[in-house]
């Protein structure tokens, strides 16, 4: 047997509320001494006022009721412009339909949002140079961008529902989630890098797939790297060829001659002796950007940072070099050419500190994931720190400009890091080698 409904219990409620008072006038009316006409009319009205208010107090319930329903509704169906009426008031329907009314304005405000985020997100994938597809669990394309079609050579009708094999991307799906690879499309081959993560809608899994042309960009880099060599290649010999054209061009005025001076044979030897000098200094120039180019990879072997440290810092003796001693660690690193590193570095400090007659400070400490090594002098500082790891420049009389270069490559080849900077708490400059433990 099905319960009664609401409005039918609150009917019987309004009309058992009001039996007791209406069967009292009833039974006053019947045994009072007016007609039976009379009683007829009055048990008439007293009886369909009784009713009349029952249904009056059943809608008074009821109403309300349903119009927070179809409010509710139509919010679950997305439609926020709706609001109910009678929040005016200071009771607890006046306080509910005020409540539902903050909601209906609460949730379209953030409909606005999500849409909003949605289409600027859908304007970026877009616009962005980078392919994005989205699978389902069966390897199905759901989404695709602009840069997604262009690589593949076809627009998103032909794309969308198409499987993972039948667009050849397959092996995107195996191997490490994140790397470097070269790849053929329809629409371009080159380097691509793979970019492979899991995402959700509507709780069910989706494989993301991002991939990055990486060709323009080294070509670019490539080019910019050529430009710069050419840039200094030309810049060094033309300081060397101009010199050594002077002199050679002097010299032959000299020979050409038909009465040679006295002094004839020491200027031509002082002029072969700039010409010898100048093609040396090409020649250490040219091995100098060899031995950069030329960089093995390193041999890594256990290494105790304690000992390179201090041993480094026995092979100085011209100023005064003070070791702060750290944690004993290990690091997986090749011992030479971390030697290499370090002596380029403490060199570079003891040349600084010796021009303020200061000292260098050598100190090591453990970090999460690394160990960093601090150098600091106690010399004038830097005053341009934009080119210090630009290849060929030099502050130094007679420097090859290539020493911090070849440090920082070292170090990068190390998987660590290495910055030269000022100093905040003293005079001098401070190098920070970081190296992975």
């Amino acid at each position: 047997m099905r319960p009664a409904s609401h409005e039918r219990q609150v009917l019987l409620l309004a009309l058992l509320a009001g039996l007791p008072g209406t069967a009292a006038a009833l039974v006053l009316l019947w045994r009072s001494a007016l007609s039976a006409k009379f009683q007829w009319s009055l048990t008439a009205a007293l009886v369909l006022l009784w009713l009349g208010i029952a249904l009056s107090l059943r809608a008074r319930v009821v109403f309300p009721l349903r119009t927070l329903a179809n409010l509710l509704s139509a919010l679950r169906e997305g439609d926020f412009s709706i609001r109910a009426r009678g929040e005016q008031g200071n009771d607890a329907l006046s306080e509910l339909i005020g409540e539902v009314n903050l909601l209906a304005s609460t949730l379209r405000q953030q409909r606005l949002g999500a849409v909003e985020a949605t289409a600027l997100l859908g304007r970026v994938m877009e616009e962005i140079d980078v392919a994005v597809f989205a699978f389902d669990p069966e390897k199905k394309l759901r989404l695709v961008n602009r840069a997604g079609e262009r690589v593949l050579g076809l627009d998103v009708e032909h794309l969308r529902g198409k499987t993972a094999e039948e667009l050849h991307l397959e092996k995107c799906f195996e191997g490490e989630p994140l790397r470097t690879t070269e790849m053929s499309f329809p629409g371009g081959a080159g380097r691509f890098q793979l970019r492979r993560s899991t995402i959700r809608e509507e709780g069910v899994p989706h494989n993301l797939l991002v991939l990055t042309d990486l060709s323009r960009t080294l070509r670019e880099e490539e080019r910019l790297a050529w430009q710069r060599l050419i840039r200094v290649l030309g810049h060094e010999l033309n300081n060397s060829l101009a010199p050594v054209k002077s002199i050679a061009d002097s010299l032959s005025t000299l020979l050409s001659r038909e009465s040679l001076p006295a002094d004839w044979r020491d200027d031509t030897q002082r002029g072969l002796e700039v010409i010898s000098g100048r093609v040396e200094a090409l020649g250490r120039f040219t091995s100098a950007y060899a031995r950069l180019a030329r960089l093995p990879s390193p041999t890594l072997k256990p290494v105790a940072v304690g000992d390179w440290v201090r041993r480094v810092a026995q092979l100085e003796s011209r100023v005064p070099i003070e070791v702060h001693p750290g944690p004993e660690i290990t690091v997986e690193a090749d011992a030479d050419q971390i030697d290499q590193l370090l002596i380029n570095l403490v060199r570079n400090a003891v040349d600084a500190s010796a021009e303020n007659h200061g000292g260098v400070h050598l100190a090591w400490r453990k970090e999460p994931g690394f160990v960093e090594v601090n150098v600091q002098d106690e010399g004038p500082g830097l005053s341009n720190t934009a080119n210090l790891f630009v290849p060929f420049f030099t502050t130094k009389p007679g420097g090859s400009g290539i020493g911090l270069v070849l440090c920082r490559q070292i170090a990068e080849a190390h998987g660590g890091s290495l910055t030269l900077e000022n100093r905040a708490d003293a005079r001098g400059c401070i190098a920070r080698l970081r190296l992975p433990l």
